[in-house]
């Protein structure tokens, strides 16, 4: 459900438990609305509780048990010449 939607059903319960004033008959509003609110209040527990879990198994760091260090094999140089119209080199 996530944070917006449980405060979404704790406001939503809260003005129908406290704010409104109408009677259906078979429809008790006020007792939708504290279900409402204790809907929303399960739901933010829940979610968290799994984001709690989830940036605790995120910090989670595994030590490499061997270093690889690779071995060079072959050494390459680079030369550049530059030519002039002249015919002067320059390194």
């Amino acid at each position: 459900m996530g944070i917006g939607g449980s405060i979404f059903l704790i406001a939503l319960g809260a003005i129908l438990a406290f704010a409104v004033e109408f009677d259906l008959g078979w429809l008790d509003i006020n007792v939708v609305g504290w279900v409402l609110m204790v809907a929303g209040f399960a739901g933010l527990v829940l979610t968290l509780w799994f984001w709690q879990n989830r940036r605790r198994a995120a910090t989670t760091v595994v030590e490499p048990t061997e270093r690889v260090v690779p071995v060079q094999t072959e050494r390459i140089e680079e030369r550049r010449e530059v030519r002039r119209p002249s015919g002067r080199v320059y390194e």
